[in-house]
């Protein structure tokens, strides 16, 4: 080795021979490097780590991760749960009452839930009563901490299977929502709950929660706690519930709105399933006998007629059940309408709503209760589509079935909705159709006008309009291709709802016309349409053909201030306006010279129909009259008994022009005060291409003779028939007094030999709905829906 050179050596561990080599101390001092001290070592290579030793070393770090995280989270949990107190009661709980104002926003028209609530300890509650919701509502209540970590595991899986929603919410959790915190759905607000749930059940008993929970949850009908939910139900107090009201009511707090057997037979099936799966619940845990359970199970205990609340008197009744049924519609429960602390804004205004009662009373028949003859009123406006007023019926507390909502057969007031058609299909106000009675179909049904009047057989569509000629409609429906689906669809637009509700929340009041189908006397008006629905149709038309959607509450603002809900008017164009004008002049028409001359007196411009329908029997059971001025629209209905009993014969006339058109007029006058008039456009008289103006037409055949009485026939009476009237239902000539009460005398103009049932088919099946059936399919031609079951419409002018 060479003076001043450093020699190292490297041994394998083979045991060959070293490999050595020398290094020059100068390299290191020029290189700047210190050469190190003592001998040099030589550093084994690094072996390859193996998967096992990786795997432990996430695993370690995981854990470490893990002990971080767990720490982190007892330390939010800690601190959460020393942050978040049991606040104070809510200070205005006992003020959270939904309110219900007119238009204006101001004037008071009702309210919900004045906080009907009684107190009462835990020890005047039976037994039956806690064990049940208990059993019903949290089945661990005695045992969990405030939560219930199994039923959130539950529930949670239930809900990610598709199952029906299920809550976890425990006893604890739902009075902690109810009494202390909001209804709103924010995760802040499930937090809260949670921790204050946990907080309560260390800081009052069981039983302290069970008693305030008894006393402060919503049972429906107004009533929160027990003690108001025994009395709303059964009419006792809460200490002489026995085993099957108890069980009632602890099955009502699942869904207080559709269990409540008041809501009708389907709420009353679902309310049966729930109180037996109650029962079954309260025998699983031991808290009756499963004998006591089954014999209980078999019916729901008696319901007791409960007197309705004055503030439902009147026709506010019937208003505050159609915001209610509104807000439910919109996605509210019933829980946030009773006692949510709402402010609802309506469409109705104090004005229309006093000219509709008032009209009803000062053009009502004298002698005649309400119990027996029913008037249905509603006003809507063109343009906006909102409800200005109704007139219901009977006092609310008297009768809760609401006319301007249940409707009637609407007879000829259908008819605007074939012109609509027929304009749309090429004809004119001039075109001319059959006007003779009766006509024979090619199926050997017969239609006649009323009292079998013939007007010619070229009667123009203005004359068939103001005098409601029923055989010169059927001969426009026939020359139309596809004529009957033709006038659903004009209906349709104009917004009278389909026979079926498109969907659950489709618009409408109701959102469905039973009967209403592609029959060929659709223009006949079989279909049961209901005053609001009608009107807003007419005020389509009022409109220029605009149509809007009915609507009754225009804002809905919550307990803090934030406006929640505001409607939108939707209108579009549904008739183009140069139809609607002819229309219009036609219905014009009807009122300056025509069966609605008793609208005259409102000395207004006004366009309007009349309408009457008869049931299965042949007797007249509903009685219209529709109008509009450019600023309202107005649908009267007059019906009798159950809504299908004869008016024929009891009432002194029985026209719409006669005390439906005078109640009519009556209304608007009070509604139209201090509006300024207002004209419609003048008619663009459209002529069109018309279809077989071209090709031969083919036309019922008139006949002269009506057919003979058959064995299906009701036997004669002593009423007069129709013809017996002294002038047909919608003449021309009518004048507004010649049906006034003291004046008509139908039975002097009758016929002896004539039978009632000339008007009869002879295949007549007809319900007291007033339904029909379409022709069988696969028909094709202009009678191919003029069958007998089609025609079981019966005549309606």
């Amino acid at each position: 080795m060479s003076a001043g050179r450093a020699r190292s050596c490297a041994y394998p561990d083979s045991g060959t021979g070293a490999t050595c080599s020398e290094t020059d101390p100068k390299d290191s001092l020029l290189s700047g490097k210190r050469p190190a001290q003592g001998p040099a070592v030589t550093k084994k290579p690094k072996r390859p780590v193996s998967a096992k030793s990786r795997l432990k070393r996430v695993g370690k770090w995981a854990l470490i991760l893990g002990l971080v995280g767990a720490l982190i989270g007892v330390g939010g949990f800690i601190v959460l749960y020393q942050a978040i107190d049991v606040p104070d009661p809510n200070k205005d709980f006992e003020t959270q009452t939904t309110f219900v104002y007119y238009s204006d926003g101001k004037s008071q028209l009702g309210q919900f839930a004045t906080q009907n609530r009684e107190s009462i300890v835990l020890d005047e509650m039976p037994d039956t009563l806690k064990d049940a919701v208990v059993a019903a509502e949290d089945r661990t209540f005695r045992t969990n901490q405030g939560l219930d970590p199994k039923g959130i595991i539950r529930a949670a899986f239930s809900n990610a299977q598709g199952n029906d929603t299920q809550g976890a919410s425990t006893i604890t959790q739902q009075y902690v929502k109810i009494l202390y915190l909001t209804q709103e759905r924010t995760l802040s607000r499930k937090i809260k709950e949670a921790f204050i749930s946990l907080k309560l059940q260390r800081e009052i008993s069981k039983d302290q929660i069970l008693e305030g929970y008894l006393n402060t949850i919503y049972f429906g009908r107004g009533a929160y706690g027990v003690q108001a939910a025994a009395k709303a139900y059964f009419d006792v107090e809460a200490k002489d519930l026995n085993l099957q009201q108890s069980a009632v009511l602890a099955s009502v707090l699942n869904d207080p709105n559709d269990l409540d057997p008041a809501q009708g037979k389907q709420a009353k099936r679902e309310l049966k399933g729930r109180y037996s799966v109650v029962l079954g619940a309260m025998a699983e845990e031991g808290m009756v006998e499963p004998s006591q359970a089954d014999k209980a199970a078999r019916k729901l205990p008696p319901f007791p007629e409960i007197p309705e609340e004055s503030q439902y008197g009147g026709q506010r009744g019937h208003v505050l059940t159609m915001v209610r049924d509104e807000l439910i519609r919109l996605g509210y429960d019933e829980e946030e309408i009773e006692g949510g602390g709402l402010r609802v804004t309506t469409t109705f205004t104090r004005k229309v709503m006093d000219a509709a009662a008032q009209g009803v009373v000062a053009a009502r028949p004298d002698g005649f209760s309400d119990k027996e003859l029913h008037i249905g009123v509603a006003t809507v406006e063109p343009g906006t589509g909102a409800v200005r007023g109704i007139f219901g019926g009977q006092d609310f507390l008297d009768s809760q079935l609401n006319w301007a909502v249940a409707g009637g057969q609407a007879g000829s007031t259908m008819k605007p909705a074939a012109l609509v058609a027929a304009i749309e299909e090429g004809f004119s106000l001039k075109d001319t159709f059959e006007g003779n009675s009766p006509i024979v179909l090619p199926d050997g049904t017969d239609i006649e006008n009323q009292g079998n009047e013939s007007y010619g057989s070229e009667v123009s569509m203005i004359t068939a309009t103001e005098n409601s000629i029923n055989t010169a409609f059927i001969d426009m429906t026939l020359r139309m291709k596809d004529g009957p689906e033709k006038i659903v669809d004009a209906a349709n637009r104009l917004g009278i709802p389909p026979g079926e509700p498109e969907t659950r929340r489709a618009p409408g009041f109701p959102n469905s016309s039973p009967g209403l189908e592609p029959i060929t006397g659709v223009a006949l008006g079989n279909a049961t349409v209901s005053p609001i629905n009608l009107a807003n149709a007419y005020a389509t038309l009022a409109n220029d053909g605009s149509a809007a959607e009915p609507y009754i509450i225009e804002k809905v603002v919550l307990a803090s201030g934030e406006t929640d809900y505001q409607h939108k008017v939707s209108d579009e164009t549904a008739v183009d306006a140069d139809v609607v004008s002819d229309v219009t002049y036609a219905l014009e028409q009807v009122v300056q010279e025509g069966s609605g001359t008793a609208a005259l007196e409102l000395d207004w411009p006004v366009a309007g129909k009349t309408g009457t329908a008869t049931n299965g029997e042949g007797e007249v059971s509903s009685a219209w009259f529709a109008g509009y001025t450019r600023q309202l629209s107005t649908a009267v209905m007059y019906v009798r008994g159950k809504g299908n009993e004869q008016l024929q014969g009891w009432l002194p006339s029985y026209f719409g022009g006669a005390f439906p058109a005078e109640t009519w007029t009556a209304v608007m006058q009070g509604a139209m005060e201090g509006l300024p008039v207002e004209e419609f456009p003048e008619p663009a008289m459209l002529d069109g291409d018309a279809p077989g103006e071209d090709e031969e037409v083919v036309t019922p055949a008139p006949t002269t003779q009506a057919p003979p009485p058959t064995t299906q026939a009701p036997p004669p009476t002593t009423q007069a028939p129709p013809s017996q009237e002294p002038t047909t239902a919608e003449p021309t000539t009518q004048e507004p007094t010649t049906e006034a009460p003291t004046t008509e005398a139908p039975t002097t103009e009758a016929p002896t030999t004539e039978a009632p049932t000339t008007e009869v088919p002879p295949t007549e099946t007809g319900s007291p709905t007033g339904g029909g059936t379409g022709a069988p399919a696969g028909n094709t031609g202009p009678f191919a829906a003029a069958t007998p079951a089609a025609m079981r419409e019966r005549f309606i002018w």
